[in-house]
């Protein structure tokens, strides 16, 4: 049994139905990444199985129990999440967000103590931020505060870690710079992580399991090598390209086909 997995779920945003009859495993000890157009449920599968959207049938089950079951606390303890789009309170510094990764483990007879301040500096250091310490965060720009708030995930220190789109807001070296820590995070610290990511070709590189999604259900799930097919690619995104090896990494990278040959290509569907 996987720690973290949904079985039969509606998803619906008051009455708007966003998938039913859904269901998913999340490989323990994976880098598990969601792909899909716009509007698909990624999204939303990934705050059903965070605890912020109760499913209106179905269940999601965090460690064979149902997560909203289970206390508060228990959850923060075993299951971090940065959202799609997060707003820090006015006046607070990176060090004093950072250190809210913590609360979890805090407690009546637990107080702040060398441990969590270790592990806020380490946090803040693997995501290159520990010179902004002191800085105001509505200060930051876009990238800055993404990866301030990244640190604040890993400062939570759970085994199980979702995250929507992290590289929003960041440029391409930023955006590296994001998935490989992500990528030691999971091989080095054997941490699950689930990631919500646009771009194919990082999905690809960087997934060691990978669900494609398109209109609320999943239309294939596998390692990247199985699921990242020409085929799928324009089933899924309507996008016609040629899959071919990374020569960086040999996994799959999509090069989407010429506007000309695509073009052609739908003439002579007609």
């Amino acid at each position: 049994m996987s720690r973290l997995s949904g079985t039969g779920m509606t998803l619906a945003y008051d009455k708007r139905v966003i998938a039913e009859e859904l269901s998913v495993e999340i490989p323990d000890g994976s880098f598990t990444v969601i792909i899909g157009p716009n509007a698909c449920g990624k999204s939303t599968l990934l705050r059903a199985l965070s605890r912020l959207l109760k499913p209106t049938a179905g269940t999601v089950l965090l460690d064979g129990a149902d997560v909203h079951s289970l206390p508060t606390r228990t959850v923060a303890k075993t299951l971090g999440l940065l959202p799609q789009s997060s707003t820090a309170p006015d006046g607070i510094t990176v060090a004093e967000l950072v250190a809210r990764g913590r609360y979890p483990h805090q407690g009546l007879l637990r107080r702040w103590s060398a441990q969590d301040e270790l592990v806020v500096t380490e946090s803040m250091a693997a995501t290159g931020v520990g010179d902004l310490a002191d800085r105001n965060v509505d200060e930051l720009s876009g990238g800055q505060r993404q990866r301030v708030w990244i640190a604040m995930a890993l400062a939570q220190q759970t085994p199980l870690l979702l995250l929507d789109e992290p590289t929003t807001f960041l440029d391409i070296a930023h955006q590296i710079e994001v998935l490989d820590l992500c990528a030691e995070l999971h091989e080095r610290q054997g941490r699950t992580l689930v990631a919500v990511l646009h771009d194919l070709n990082h999905a690809a590189r960087y997934a060691t399991h990978l669900i494609a999604m398109r209109g609320g259900r999943i239309v294939k799930a596998g390692r990247p090598g199985d699921v990242l097919t020409a085929a799928l690619v324009e089933e899924v995104f309507g996008l016609p390209c040629r899959v071919i090896d990374d020569p960086e990494t040999g996994t799959p990278l999509v090069v989407p086909a010429a506007r000309r040959r695509a073009a052609e290509a739908a003439k002579a569907e007609v």
